[in-house]
C-alpha cells in the first residue's frame, strides 16, 4: 500500500471526484459512512459520543458521522469552535443536516464516560496551530476520556515538520485510504494510538500511478511474496542457513536466533558458537546442527563457510579483538548476502573500512542506538530517513530500522513501514528472533527485499499473537518463535 503526501491526497480526492464521477459531498458521505460503520462495530451504542468539529472538510466528516450514528441509536453531541460562516460549503451543509436530537454543546458538557471524536483538522494542516484550536487541543489532551481521531489527529502534519507542533493525542486513529507518513514516525506517531486504515474508495487508478517512495506493509503484500513448497522437494531444496551468534554467557541470543531460523521454512540450520555454550542449544533445538568454535567467542570461520545459502551474524557475538578479526575474515571470504545485527553492526561502526566489504544485497538490522553508531546523530526524522536511504544506496544493502512501525529502506530509495507489532516486543531478544528468521528466509530462496518485508511483518504479527495470549507486559521474545506462522 502506497503512502501519499498531503498534496497527493488532495489530488486523489479531486481525481476521484472527476473520474468516477462523484460529487464532493457524496464522497464525504461515503467516507463518513465507512467511519460510522467502524464505530458501530467497535463502540458500544450506550457510549455517549462528543464530536469536536472544525470548519473544514474534516469537520464535515465529523458532522456527517454524528448524523449517521444518531440514527443508529448513539447519543451524539457536537462542539463548534467556529461560526457557521467560516465553514466550508460541505461542512456547512452537514451542519444543516444535523437531526434535532444531536445537540450543539459546550466543552463543559463532556461527561467522564463520553468518547471524544476528533474532527477538528485534517490533512491540510500547514504551520503552527493557532487559537482557538491551540488551547482547545491542550484542554482535550488533559482529559482522560477515550479519543478517536478521524483521518489524522488534529494538528499533525502529514509528513515532516511536527517537532514542536500542538497535536491532539488520540487512542485510535481512523485514517482514510492509507496511513500518513507522520503516523509511522517516532516524533509524532505516539499521538495516533492504534491506527485503523479505512478504504473509502479513492481512485485506484490515481493511487497506482502516484509516485511515492513510501509504502505500508499489508497482508496482501506479504501474500504476494510467499513461495509454494514442491511436493517432491527435500531438505537440500530449501537452503542451508548459517548463524554465527553467541559468546561466553550469551548463548540465549544464539538460541533465539536458531529457533526463529528453524521456523522460517528453510531446509537446514547450522549454528556456529563457542564449544562451551553448545549444551543449551542442543537441548532446546536438536534439529539444528552445530559448528563449534574452540574459543569462548567467535574467533574462527566455520568450515566451508561459503557453502551456506545465507549467513546471519551478530546476536550475542561480543566485540573482542579475536571476534573483530574473525568477522573481517568472513567478510573477505564470503561474497553472498548476510544478515548483520547487534555486535556485528557495532564492529562495522567502529571499523569504517569494513563497510566496503559488506556483500551487496545484505540486510542490516539496527535498532535506533545501533543506527546512530552507523550514521551519526540526526536532528529530525526527515534527516534520519535521508541518511538511512543514503546508507542503503551507497552499500547496496537493505536497512531495517527496528522499532514501532519498523522501517525497511531498500537500495533504490523505497521505504516500507510495518503494520504489525506492539510495545510488548520492546524486550531483550526480539531482535535476535528477527535476525534468525530473516536469515532463514534468505536461505529458503527469498531475495533480500522479500525476506526483509516478509520477515518484519510476520515477526510483528507473531508479537501481536503473543500479546493476545500473554499480554504486552508478560510476553517475552521466546514467545515470538512459536507464533512465526506464515
Amino acid at each position: 500500500m502506497k503512502i501519499l503526501t498531503g498534496t497527493q491526497i488532495k489530488e486523489a480526492d479531486l481525481y476521484t471526484i472527476q473520474d468516477e464521477p462523484i460529487s464532493s459531498l457524496l464522497l464525504m458521505e461515503r467516507a463518513s459512512n465507512t467511519i460510522a460503520q467502524w464505530i458501530c462495530s467497535n463502540v458500544k451504542s450506550e457510549s455517549p459520543l462528543f464530536f469536536l468539529v472544525g470548519k473544514g472538510n474534516n469537520g464535515g466528516d465529523g458532522l456527517a458521522v454524528a448524523r449517521m450514528l444518531h440514527h443508529a441509536g448513539y447519543s451524539c453531541r457536537v462542539y463548534l469552535p467556529f461560526d457557521k460562516e467560516r465553514m466550508t460549503s460541505e461542512c456547512r451543509y452537514n451542519l444543516e443536516q444535523l437531526p434535532q436530537g444531536v445537540k450543539v454543546a459546550s466543552l463543559s458538557d463532556i461527561t467522564s464516560d463520553a468518547i471524544i471524536i476528533d474532527a477538528l483538522l485534517g490533512t491540510g494542516v500547514e504551520g503552527e496551530i493557532k487559537e482557538p484550536l491551540y488551547t482547545l487541543i491542550d484542554e482535550i489532551n488533559k482529559l482522560s476520556n477515550a479519543k478517536i481521531a478521524i483521518d489524522i489527529p488534529s494538528g499533525m502534519v502529514t509528513e515532516f515538520g511536527y517537532e514542536h507542533q500542538k497535536i491532539l493525542k488520540a487512542d485510535i486513529t481512523l485514517t482514510l485510504q492509507f496511513p500518513k507518513l507522520a503516523m509511522l514516525l517516532p516524533e509524532s506517531g505516539e499521538q495516533c494510538g492504534d491506527i485503523k486504515v479505512l478504504d473509502i474508495g479513492l481512485s485506484a487508478k490515481y493511487i497506482d500511478n502516484a509516485n511515492s517512495p513510501y509504502h505500508y506493509i499489508t497482508p496482501d503484500v506479504v501474500k504476494s511474496i510467499v513461495k509454494k513448497r514442491d511436493k517432491f522437494a527435500h531438505k537440500g531444496t530449501y537452503g542451508h542457513a548459517l548463524l554465527i551468534c553467541g559468546s561466553r554467557g550469551m548463548s540465549g541470543a544464539a538460541i533465539l536466533s536458531t529457533g526463529a531460523a528453524l521456523r522460517s521454512s528453510c531446509g537446514l540450520v547450522t549454528l556456529h558458537l563457542p564449544h562451551a555454550e553448545r549444551f543449551a542449544v542442543q537441548a532446546t533445538y536438536p534439529s539444528a546442527m552445530l559448528s563449534l568454535d574452540d574459543d569462548a567467542c567467535f574467533s574462527q570461520l566455520p568450515q566451508n563457510a561459503d557453502k551456506y545459502t545465507a549467513i546471519g551474524i551478530g546476536c550475542g557475538l561480543g566485540q573482542s579483538h579475536r571476534t573483530v578479526e574473525a568477522f573481517k575474515s568472513l567478510l573477505n571470504y564470503v561474497m553472498r548476502p548476510m544478515v548483520i545485527d547487534a555486535d556485528a553492526l557495532n564492529i562495522i561502526s567502529d571499523n569504517y573500512r569494513l563497510r566496503q566489504h559488506i556483500p551487496a544485497g545484505s540486510v542490516l538490522t539496527p535498532h535506533p542506538g545501533e543506527l546512530k553508531r552507523l550514521i551519526g546523530e540526526w536532528q529530525s526524522e526527515k534527516e534520519k530517513i535521508e541518511q538511512v536511504k543514503h546508507l542503503a544506496s551507497s552499500l547496496q544493502v537493505v536497512v531495517i530500522v527496528k522499532g514501532a512501525h519498523t522501517m525497511i529502506c531498500l537500495p533504490d530509495g523505497n521505504c516500507y513501514f510495518n503494520s504489525t507489532g506492539n510495545s510488548g516486543m520492546a524486550k531483550g531478544g526480539s531482535g535476535d528472533v528477527l535476525t534468525g528468521y530473516i536469515t532463514g528466509l534468505i536461505a529458503r530462496g527469498y531475495d533480500s527485499r522479500e525476506a526483509a518485508i516478509m520477515g518484519v511483518y510476520i515477526h510483528g504479527l507473531a508479537g501481536d499473537k503473543a500479546a493476545a495470549k500473554y499480554g504486552v507486559e508478560a510476553m517475552n521474545s521466546k514467545d515470538l518463535i512459536d507464533e512465526l506462522v506464515m
